[in-house]
């Protein structure tokens, strides 16, 4: 694993940098500030992740380790890629994006090029309560009542495109098999939803 670069900077574009060091030039893929702030000939040093793919390998650099594990953590949400992830961290800061999910509002997300509605919803379902400790912002309250959690359970359910009755119904069921603290945790209790619901295109689900 490449966690850091530290070196001279060779090449500079709107998507990436060319990091040298030690002779050997590395291609970085950055955020639009990371971009702005770096000059051909300076000596810089970011934070650094390997993406390993079938077809590639590419590195993501960041200035602050704050932003390399908020990437770390969108890489985690379904439907969101490597690309898309920079991209959110392009638009938003991590105290942005710390407090959209604080907020429980997708609407940050929204707003960002190649992030869809659904995209958007999963990415404050399954982030909310991880994100808040990692930068520092104060977590919401252990021991939300059941019921409050569900209820947001099956609003994202909704809001990904199945009915309310389905919705209801698959949460009902996969709460009473839960653990306690399953049934605390909305990305965990959203989680075994959409096990429950299984490969079911959303638009039939209700039929």
């Amino acid at each position: 694993m490449i966690s850091s670069l530290r070196g001279r900077v060779l090449h500079v574009d709107a998507e990436s940098a060319i990091i040298e060091v030690g002779g050997v030039g590395f291609t970085v893929a950055v955020t639009a500030q990371v971009s702005r702030a770096l000059h051909v000939g300076d000596e810089t040093q970011l934070h650094t992740t390997l993406v390993v793919r079938d077809d590639a390998l590419s590195l993501y650099g960041f200035a602050e380790r704050e932003e390399l594990g908020v990437f770390t953590q969108l890489l985690s949400v379904s439907g969101v890629g490597p690309k898309s992830a920079l991209g959110v961290l392009s638009a938003l800061t991590v105290a942005q994006i710390a407090e959209a999910l604080a907020a429980e509002d997708d609407a940050p997300f929204r707003r960002v090029s190649g992030i869809g509605p659904k995209t958007a919803k999963l990415i404050v379902v399954q982030l909310a309560g991880k994100l808040h400790v990692a930068v520092g912002v104060a977590a919401p309250a252990a021991g939300a009542p059941a019921g409050a959690v569900a209820a947001q359970v099956v609003a994202a359910l909704v809001a990904l495109g199945w009915n309310e009755r389905v919705s209801t119904e698959a949460v009902a069921a996969v709460t009473d098999a839960a653990t306690p603290a399953h049934r605390e945790s909305v990305p965990a209790l959203l989680k075994l939803a959409l096990a429950q619901l299984g490969p079911a295109r959303p638009e039939r689900a209700g039929v």
